[in-house]
């Protein structure tokens, strides 16, 4: 699994534990809908920058998106 993939998928999750739509954490992360749509499916990589504006859209850390980012990747290394 790429970097980019966990990070979509960690977003995806994030988004939707929350019950938010692509076009709210759009909204209120200053992103386009369509970025957030090619982050969640791994087609474009956050910059830090996006990765902090991101985490505050979704009430969460950036060190915790990082963190879970890791963890993805370590979990399918493990497969």
């Amino acid at each position: 699994m790429s970097i980019e993939t966990a990070f979509g998928q960690v977003i995806r999750g994030l988004r939707k534990e929350i019950g938010r739509s692509q076009e709210d954490i759009a909204f209120d992360s200053a992103l386009d809908r369509s970025f957030i749509s090619q982050l969640e499916t791994g087609r474009q990589q956050p910059s830090l920058i996006t990765i902090f504006q991101l985490a505050k859209a979704l009430g969460v850390s950036p060190s915790q998106i990082v963190s879970s980012v890791e963890d993805k990747l370590r979990e399918e290394a493990g497969k």
